[in-house]
């Protein structure tokens, strides 16, 4: 007789892993055990070599549907005829244990589950918490490891004894299932107005409330959202008023995929994601039948769209008729989502009519995810809740380094790379506001202690020295006597896309808003190469001047004065600008002429080759959108009204040799010119749009494939916020592959802010290997 232990690595923690252990060694007559360690999986097994073997190929095919094996090793052992088991057993986990431990992410309600909730003879019917070992919250109630209920916020629940049987058979769904309930011994939600309201089915109410038009604030698995009606105008816009966020647009749920057909286009791809298990947004675009109101996605082409992920949401909907309920994050500007029931109920107080709250603790509080597809790419804008905190895989990069990397500073997220895994963290947001930086530190010493981290080799951060988040390494670096790395923005963002394609090396066009860059400048539309832990600049757009700084990113006008400013006279410009684009300047003509008098004494103005900036001026010279209320709305409203334009016009592209380093330059401000001239001369502006990004889009690709020729890199990809365009990216995969190039985007990570701490820590990595 054999006797082997079986090391298996992955994500098989709180997914049913050890019960299907089990079974598959009884159904095979095979003694042993199974225990969780940490970030392991322990199997002893005992039988012949053909029997172990076909044991391993069993598990391998009929393992849990949400668990993914990373690594299983085989460790034969010394044995006597005589066997030292008389079963197959699952032991308690093992908490002194080393090594870090793969927590899966929460997990939609699955079919078994919800098949009970509306059967009328099951004790857990209308139940909005149910739950097994196939779904359910996960990352969102985990207090500390090992995953045990103990130690997660449903500790708060004992029980009953029907659960109980449940949870302590092997055979059954809901063996060690650690958010099993049910009505009795589970938790509650509950109507609040000023008091608990007493209904017998509350979240009936609150669909019936809802309908009536009021706002609500309920209280899911990861935060809370505040909930509206769809079809109707007034209580979107109330909504709005209530919130202050007048143009933005707001995600909704809807109850299954064939009402969103009814008004969003749905692909086959975009289906796929929609049901999977992981139930992100997706943005979709509105079909010619949309009849939502149009205050929930305005202007835009497009809307944010989910289906329900917990039977809390499935509920709601088999109440109402509507076909689809606002669902956006129920969050002060800037700060976090609310989780805790004392400051949901005050904080919301005059922007929430009724609320549906719950009395089970959120640990970790997730927003909902968010992607979008090119094409047939699919694309993160945010990679939150269903996704974190599964690690990365950089076993390839290296497995012994510990690197703490804190992002950016807006659009955060962080990582840490402990043992080959770079787990990154839930949508943080933006740590220039108090409580999202709070949020951030709690968020990491959450992380470090649910991954057993004790120690950090490397604390790196982004170039920008006076960053919330660069300042927070330099403390943690010295509290923790760790090396600080700063990584500059761009080059992080081509790391990130290197991890994501399994390369080392690639051109990257790098195309954002905003990036500090070597020279003190604000980069955001650069041509790199990106080896490892270097890099090197090899073009760009033409450095431009923003009059006022910053104020360009909220005012775009003064952006497209500083653009026009060496190109049309001044008097010109000035007289432009006040008869088509005053309304765009806050302070009407005293600030035209103030802006001018900025450029002419080169007085307040800082240096910008940022994509983001021009496309927010070609959007302002077509008077698509001259103010920017929220993160891209202008370049967003351009993008949409290209949309229902055809490619019947072209701008010629020029690019040029920077008279200040030798780099090439695309002309961006010829871009401008030849759009506001055919405005100008009568043109249609959802044609000149296209004309415009197309432009920028090929200008972009040809600076990339001559500095693939000239290096002999083989791979060109394409990172930063503008790579969420369509129409952009398309343009630039087409052109870089007709030239005979590779073509990479970013698929698992995002192409925005929210991936640039896995390329800091790529960085680190590769740096520490000397690449």
């Amino acid at each position: 007789m054999e006797k082997a232990r079986i090391f298996v690595q992955g994500i098989v923690q709180g997914v049913g892993f050890r019960p299907t252990v089990y079974r598959i060694a009884h159904k095979m007559q095979i003694n042993g055990y199974v225990r969780n360690m940490g970030n392991i999986v322990e199997i002893i097994v005992e039988g012949s070599e053909h029997e172990i073997n076909a044991f391993i190929n069993n598990l391998k095919e009929n393992k849990p549907p949400i668990s993914e094996i990373t690594t299983l090793v085989i460790e034969w052992l010394e044995h006597d005829v005589q066997s030292e088991f008389n079963d197959f057993v699952i032991l308690e986990s093992l908490e002194n244990f080393s090594g870090s431990s793969v927590i899966p992410p929460d997990i939609a309600t699955c079919d078994n589950c919800m098949e009970e909730v509306f059967n009328n003879l099951d004790r857990r019917q209308k139940y909005p918490f149910i739950a097994c070992t196939d779904c359910g919250p996960r990352f969102t109630v985990i207090s500390s490891i090992p995953y045990d209920r103990v130690r997660t916020s449903m500790s708060d629940f004992p029980l009953c004894e029907d659960c109980t049987v449940e949870y302590t058979d092997p055979e059954d769904r809901r063996y060690h299932a650690e958010a099993t309930c049910c009505p009795v011994c589970g938790p509650e939600v509950f109507l609040y107005k000023e008091e608990m309201i007493k209904y017998d089915n509350p979240v009936k109410e609150a669909s019936k409330l809802i309908d009536e038009g009021n706002i609500l604030a309920v209280k899911g698995i990861g935060g809370t959202h505040l909930v509206v009606k769809t079809t109707e105008d007034s209580p979107v816009e109330e909504l709005r008023k209530r919130l202050g966020r007048y143009n933005q647009p707001f995600a909704c749920m809807s109850p299954d995929v064939d009402t969103i057909k009814t008004f969003a286009e749905v692909s086959d791809n975009e289906k796929t994601t929609l049901t999977s298990r992981r139930r992100p947004i997706v943005v979709l675009n509105k079909n010619n039948n949309y009849f939502l109101s149009p205050s929930v996605s305005p202007v835009l082409h497009n809307l944010g769209v989910m289906l329900p992920y917990s039977a809390l949401h499935h509920l709601l909907f088999t109440y109402t008729n509507e076909p689809a309920y606002v669902m956006t994050s129920a969050n002060i500007p800037g700060e976090p989502m609310l989780i805790d029931n004392k400051e949901i109920i005050s904080k919301l107080d005059g922007i929430a009519d009724y609320y549906l709250l719950h009395n089970r603790k959120i640990v970790n509080r997730c927003d909902d995810s968010v992607v979008r597809f090119r094409g047939d790419d699919m694309a993160f804008i945010r990679r939150s809740r269903g996704y974190v905190p599964e690690p990365y895989d950089f076993t390839k990069i290296a497995s012994d380094i510990n690197v703490l990397a804190l992002g950016p500073e807006i659009d955060v997220t962080f990582s840490l790379l402990k043992e080959g895994k770079c787990y990154v963290s839930q949508h943080i947001g933006d740590t220039t506001k108090y409580e999202t930086f709070r949020y951030l530190e709690n968020a990491v010493d959450h992380m470090m202690n649910i991954t057993k981290t004790e120690s950090v080799d490397v604390v790196a951060c982004d170039l920008h020295p006076m960053f919330f988040t660069t300042k927070l390494a330099e403390k943690m670096g010295k509290d923790l006597g760790s090396e600080i790395l700063k990584v500059q923005h761009h080059h992080a963002h081509a790391a990130a896309l290197c991890v994501d394609n399994s390369v080392d090396e690639l051109i990257c066009i790098a195309a954002d808003g905003v990036g500090y860059g070597d020279d003190g400048n604000a980069w955001g539309g650069e041509i790199l190469l990106s080896h490892g832990s270097s890099y090197k600049r090899l073009g760009s757009l033409m450095q431009q001047n923003m009059a006022g700084g910053d104020l360009t990113t909220k005012y775009p006008a003064r952006m497209v004065m500083s653009m026009l400013f060496k190109h049309i006279a001044t008097d010109d410009l000035v007289d432009l600008m006040k008869t088509e684009y005053i309304e765009y300047f806050k302070h009407g003509n005293i600030e035209v002429d103030l802006v001018a008098k900025q450029l002419q004494q080169n007085f307040n103005t800082s240096i910008t080759t940022s994509t983001g900036r021009v496309l927010d001026s070609i959007s302002t010279v077509l008077g698509i959108c001259g103010k920017r209320t929220y993160e891209g709305e202008c370049a967003m409203k351009l993008e949409s009204a290209a949309y229902y334009g055809k490619d019947t016009l072209e701008i010629p592209i020029e690019i040029d040799k920077s008279p200040i380093n030798g780099m090439e330059t695309l002309n961006t401000s010829k871009i401008l010119i030849s759009a506001l001239e055919m405005k100008q001369n009568g043109g249609k502006i959802a044609n000149i749009a296209v004309a415009a990004q197309k432009a920028l889009a090929l200008g972009l690709a040809e600076m990339a494939i001559n500095a693939a020729d000239k290096t002999g890199v083989k791979i060109i990809g394409g990172s930063g916020g503008v790579f969420y365009n369509e129409a952009i990216s398309v343009t630039v995969k087409k052109a870089v592959e007709s030239a005979g190039y590779n073509f990479v985007q970013h698929k698992n990570t995002c192409a925005g802010d929210g991936s640039v701490s896995i390329g800091q820590a790529a960085i680190a990595a590769w740096k520490s290997k000397g690449i």
